[in-house]
């Protein structure tokens, strides 16, 4: 109780110098949410953009498919794999889906593409980003029917609009070449000029049927989750769930989508290395005035040594002291970090003007507005960091001021 007393009457003695020092652990916390923030919100974007567009936040699919993707390789019974995965508490949805390459051709032009048949029932615009582009027409209505959801960018190509036709040629499961005739319903724009020029959704059972398929047949189930953080849960759940029904794999979005998985690994590294240099410079501040402090007191430490103190009672006072400007600087990083969380978080910078028309990185969609999103994690982690690097500041000078010769510095003025 007595060295926080006396703590705090050396803080308040120094008003100014107290005050800059919270200030710099203050704007540590600033720079670390601001640059964590960031972070974690334009990745996650960028994750849930990638995996709407139909792989998911985590596959299951034939061993091999990955590496080596083939119409040949499917899953014979998805209605039971996907009842089995939205058992899991942490799955938000489970869709059963066929994609694969083919040739579209409508009248004399042609072009070659991705197509993804899906079960118009089941899907939901939170999990299928195309729903959510719709610009003309509509999705078609039925699974077993002969409509197609095309690119504004291949509509164009092969001059087509809701209501025209088109002919899908694909390779079946064995090897043939086989083609259908489907029905333009509508048309999608992403923006994204891979999706829109190279993407078209059509219906699952009539796909099956195509392909040779049977009743049940995919070539993946892409699960979903509302956390990222529960990816590697549903990956160990549904593999130890599924491991009895036949030869397959599960894999998440890191593994699907290793391109996207290596951009944001690498930005992240920067970043990272970006704050541990804010944070060594911050430290380094601290530790100087804490040093500037020391020595401006070295006659005070020596009567305090002469008259019964140890030099760890006195290095432990300076540690104090670092203590407490390690909490006076957190509250006031509290303090002007919340106003400007709260409104990046809910509005941010539009930098539209600034990046143009194409918000693509690494063939995902970027938000063109600059947003903050933290996790709880991420939260403790920063106020933990920033404390602790506060504290390791005061070390030197705490030592320093330990081993002040009493004589020597009572002597000095």
């Amino acid at each position: 109780m007595r060295l926080n007393t006396m703590a705090w009457r050396t803080l308040s003695r120094n008003r100014r110098r107290t005050l800059i020092t919270s200030l710099s652990v203050a704007f540590g916390i600033f720079l670390a949410v601001t640059f964590t923030g960031s972070g974690d919100y334009s990745y996650t974007s960028m994750i849930n953009t990638s995996t709407v567009m139909g792989l998911g936040h985590v596959s299951v699919a034939e061993e091999g498919n990955n590496a080596r993707p083939s119409l040949a390789r499917w899953l014979r019974d998805a209605d039971s794999l996907r009842i089995a995965t939205s058992g899991l508490p942490e799955v938000s949805g489970a869709y059963p889906r066929i994609m694969g390459q083919a040739m579209f051709a409508a009248g004399a032009k042609s072009a070659g593409g991705m197509f993804m048949g899906i079960d118009p029932a089941l899907e939901t615009p939170q999990h299928n980003f195309f729903l959510r582009s719709v610009v003309d027409g509509a999705l078609f209505a039925e699974a077993a029917g002969r409509g197609a959801l095309i690119g504004a960018e291949m509509a164009e190509k092969l001059n087509l609009r809701p209501g025209r036709k088109m002919v899908i040629t694909v390779t079946d499961k064995d090897g043939e070449l086989t083609s259908e005739l489907l029905r333009i319903s509508g048309v999608f724009q992403t923006g994204d000029h891979a999706a829109d020029s190279g993407i078209v959704l059509v219906p699952l059972d009539r796909l099956r049927q195509t392909l040779g398929y049977g009743p049940g047949g995919v070539t993946l189930l892409a699960v979903y989750t509302d956390d990222l953080r529960r990816v590697k849960k549903i990956q160990a759940d549904l593999t130890e769930k599924l491991s009895p029904t036949g030869r397959l794999e599960v894999l998440t979005w890191r593994e699907t989508q290793a391109d996207l998985a290596g951009l944001i690994a690498v930005d992240r590294l920067f970043n990272n290395l970006l704050q541990l240099l804010v944070g060594l410079v911050i430290a380094a501040g601290i530790m100087n005035t804490m040093l500037m402090s020391v020595l401006e007191r070295n006659r005070e430490f020596g009567i305090m040594l002469a008259v019964g103190m140890s030099p760890a009672q006195v290095a432990r006072l300076v540690l104090v002291e670092s203590f407490w400007l390690g909490c006076l600087g957190l509250a006031l990083g509290i303090m002007l970090t919340a106003p400007w969380f709260y409104y990046m978080s809910r509005t941010g910078i539009d930098l539209s003007a600034l990046v143009g028309e194409d918000y693509s990185a690494g063939g995902v969609l970027v938000d063109p507005v600059l947003k903050l999103r933290l996790f709880r994690e991420s939260a403790l982690a920063i106020l933990g960091t920033v404390f602790v690097l506060t504290l390791a500041a005061g070390v030197y000078p705490a030592i320093r001021a330990g081993r002040v010769p009493p004589a020597r510095s009572i002597k000095e003025v």
